[in-house]
């Protein structure tokens, strides 16, 4: 297996495309992406937010985040697809904060206006339902749809870990999960997961 590099040398690079109204790739399932929300200190947090898909395309926020109150301090954000797994852990289990809404990583964005549609709570955490609604939209890069095994271990890694100081959940299963997701990156894995999974060991209290 050829590691993946830090930049995306094996996409091909295109200058934006026009921006327009609509996601720029097919949505089914949940669709994990990092969002970019303008905070009060004005700069942009990132942090991972899944998509539902549907009409409308819908998230949801769990707990009181950074991306939850910018949601609703600004009622907008950028969610961006990327397929690095260093910057999709840093994202999803740090506070990742950046001068610009759209990152160099990113392989599409999209610009959205979000409204909340629900709330409840789950085995006590509160949650918030959000649509989202497409401002404009555009594609950077494209690149030949590869299955990486090593990288969705890595997601799934970044799950378990956030979860790890919630009550509700089992600490011993989700160690074991870990420990799975570990096995699976170090044997189908390439650097930048195996760095990735370093994140999460960092940022988490795995």
């Amino acid at each position: 297996m050829t590691d993946r590099p830090p930049s995306k040398s094996s996409d091909e690079s295109v200058p934006d495309s026009e921006p327009s109204a609509g996601w720029p790739v097919s949505l089914t399932g949940v669709t994990e992406t990092v969002v970019a929300t303008l905070g009060p200190n004005d700069r942009w947090n990132v942090a991972a937010l899944g998509l539902f898909a549907g009409d409308p395309v819908t998230a949801r926020t769990w707990g009181n985040t950074r991306t939850r109150r910018n949601f609703h301090r600004r009622g907008a954000g950028y969610v961006q697809f990327v397929d690095d797994p260093v910057v999709f852990t840093d994202a999803a289990l740090s506070i990742f904060e950046v001068g610009e809404p759209v990152l160099d990583d990113a392989t599409a964005w999209v610009r959205v206006s979000v409204s909340r549609m629900s709330t409840g709570a789950d085995d006590g955490t509160d949650w918030e339902e959000w649509e989202l609604e497409p401002v404009d939209s555009a594609v950077r890069s494209t690149t030949v749809p590869t299955i990486g095994r090593g990288f969705n271990a890595v997601v799934e890694a970044t799950v378990a870990a956030s979860r790890l100081e919630v009550d509700s959940y089992d600490e011993d299963e989700l160690r074991r999960r870990l420990e799975y997701y570990a096995a699976v990156v170090d044997r189908a894995g390439d650097s930048r997961d195996r760095a990735a999974l370093e994140r999460v060991r960092e940022h988490s209290k795995w």
